[in-house]
């Protein structure tokens, strides 16, 4: 099952409002304003760490023990934003995983796991001032389907035969539920009592998940977008605001589709472990740095890229070394994920409850910043930045490496020159000046969170596209049309030993020059990248989302005063395609 409670600006992209719509003006912000903050139930239910699933795999999912969570987190998570509680998978089924269905082919709690039914829990949890989560699977679950014969609610003569193909295909991410038939107007009825009865029950969010294409599967049998549709309507329909989030590991190329119809999205797949603790860092937290930057011009009001949950609290019981926690937190503030916690709230150590309530970074997530993205190539050693609206700048430095590495954060990749002020996040305390640059070392899986103010000069750039003639290209190296780059033609087919070298490239002084490359990769890819035909260093270039989109990154380069050339070689595998090059005009 995916895990956690799940999973640009507005003004810049179209969406549907019947999400996150309001009944009233005075009903507050639109939903997901803000990536959403609290607990979810998976990291605990799937965890084999000693104690917690003593009935059981999967046994920790019970009314007493949301309940119980529902209570730490009004007493020592709700007074710094954090609110919903997210009851995962498994509420409608057994201890032997044996679902439970109404009368009306809709999923009905467990009497065991829930004995005074979801309404009464939904009451309880809104009596702390905390809102609802629920959970469902896509489709028509099997054995909702009862040979067909199962009636629809509020809908005359349908049934369960009428909202599924005839062939009985299967969907979801793991082909536990009959593909919905939407040409059947029968089908929306059934969402449509779906949607009601969370209503009626009180929920205020709803996970939807296996959601495809993603959930590795794709094709025509898994593409859910439909689904995700009728679920947006059908909760409008009720007059409950409720977020719809899916998940998990949703394609990119139907990103339109999910900011349209939903208020979040997993981007990649369950954080825990399935092990003897809550997560590790290698399966799968540091997947993350990887995955997040293609996905993160998406992010914005209205609807974000959920990174899911963040287990960072409990010590010894998440698999983590301190170094990991705070990365892994510092990842999800900057990256302005939803902030939701899998982590026994009642056993909070006293750094995790630091982490969780670090106000200054949780005014990252949840203020106006934009979400930060990588400045330098995704090598072990990594600077994310992201200019604020108040022209100060969120810089995280990262080492990803095994062992112990200083890391600096260059004032040219953000864009200016001189001197800055420098403010560490997690340590709540001012360092001072720094002149260019500011490194620290930093443990292995380290990080640190700085908010940088400039007192410098803006930097001044000369540019070089590609493209031009002057340029050299060897083996597959080609011109082609790039309607997204900045002279409409891009350099591409860097493949197999393809080279572009840039030629005259001219600086005044000798020196280590950041060098923004501007670049297009579906995927993440490397290139080897050296000057005047010397040693080259080899940089891994986080994917752009598609093949049609652009980005760029910051890569020093060592350059001596007078003409240079800058070669970029794919070596013996594939290199992103290449828009153009600036150097700046001093170095760093």
């Amino acid at each position: 099952m995916g895990s956690g409670g799940g999973a640009e600006a507005a003004a810049h992209r179209t969406r549907a409002t019947a999400p996150q719509a309001t009944t009233d003006h005075d009903a507050g912000p639109a939903l997901a304003a803000k990536p959403h903050m609290g607990w979810s139930s998976w990291s605990m239910q799937s965890s084999k760490y000693p104690g917690l699933n003593p009935d059981g795999d999967y046994s920790y999912l019970t009314e007493a023990n949301v309940l119980k969570q529902a209570d730490a987190l009004a007493r020592k998570l709700k007074p710094y934003g954090y609110e919903y509680v997210n009851i995962d998978a498994g509420w409608w089924r057994d201890q032997a995983w044996k679902p439970g269905f109404d009368e009306y082919g809709r999923q009905k709690a467990d009497a065991d796991r829930f004995p005074r039914g979801m309404k009464a829990v939904a009451d309880d949890i809104h009596a702390k001032d905390l809102k609802a989560g629920i959970y469902l699977p896509v489709g028509l679950e099997k054995e909702a389907y009862n040979d067909g014969k199962t009636p629809i609610w509020n809908a005359e003569g349908c049934t369960t035969a009428d909202i599924v193909y005839d062939d009985l295909r299967t969907t979801n991410g793991w082909d536990s539920a009959y593909k919905i038939d939407f040409s059947d107007p029968c089908a929306q009825k059934y969402i449509d009592s779906q949607a009601q009865l969370f209503a009626d029950w009180g929920y205020d969010f709803l996970k939807l998940d296996g959601v495809g294409p993603g959930s590795f599967k794709s094709g025509d049998q898994y593409n859910n977008v439909a689904d995700v549709a009728a679920w947006q309507k059908a909760i409008a329909t009720t007059g409950r605001p409720i977020h719809l989030e899916l998940s998990w590991s949703l394609d990119i190329g139907h990103a339109e589709d999910w900011k349209k119809y939903s208020n979040g999205w997993r981007i990649d797949t369950d954080v825990e472990c399935y092990c003897n603790t809550l997560v590790t860092w290698e399966n799968s937290v540091d997947d993350r740095w990887d995955d997040t930057p293609a996905w993160t011009r998406h992010a914005g009001p209205g609807g974000w890229n959920d990174l899911d949950t963040l287990n960072v609290g409990n010590g010894e019981m998440d698999g983590l070394t301190k170094a990991e926690r705070q990365s892994y937190a510092t990842l999800w503030a900057i990256a302005k994920s939803p902030l939701y916690t899998g982590d026994d709230l009642t056993r909070l150590d006293a750094y995790g409850l630091s982490l969780l309530t670090n106000r200054e970074v949780i005014a990252i997530n949840q203020g106006n910043t934009p979400p930060a993205q990588p400045v330098t190539p995704s090598d072990p050693q990594q600077v994310w930045a992201a200019k604020n609206p108040n022209g100060t700048y969120t810089v995280a430095l990262f080492n990803l490496a095994d062992s112990p590495a200083a890391v600096s954060a260059n004032w040219a990749t953000l864009g200016f020159t001189g001197k800055a002020s420098v403010r560490d996040l997690w340590n709540k305390e001012n360092l001072g000046t720094y002149t260019n640059k500011i490194t620290q070392a930093l443990p292995a899986h380290g990080s640190r969170l700085f908010t940088v103010t400039p007192r410098g000069t803006a930097l001044t750039s000369t540019g070089y596209e590609a493209e031009a003639s002057a340029n050299t290209l060897s083996g597959n190296a080609s011109v082609a049309d790039c309607s997204a780059c900045s002279d409409g033609r891009k350099v591409g087919n860097l493949y197999l030993g393809g080279k572009l070298t840039l030629n005259n490239v001219v600086v005044d002084k000798a020196g280590t020059y950041q060098v923004k490359v501007a670049y297009i990769s579906g995927d993440s890819r490397s290139a080897d990248i050296s000057a005047n035909g010397g040693g080259a260093t080899r940089h891994k270039f986080p994917s752009t989302g598609d093949w049609g989109t652009v980005n760029s990154v910051y890569v020093p380069v060592t350059l001596k005063a007078g003409t240079n050339t800058i070669t970029f070689d794919s070596g013996s595998g594939y290199a992103p395609d290449i828009d153009r090059v600036d150097v700046p005009k001093s170095s760093s």
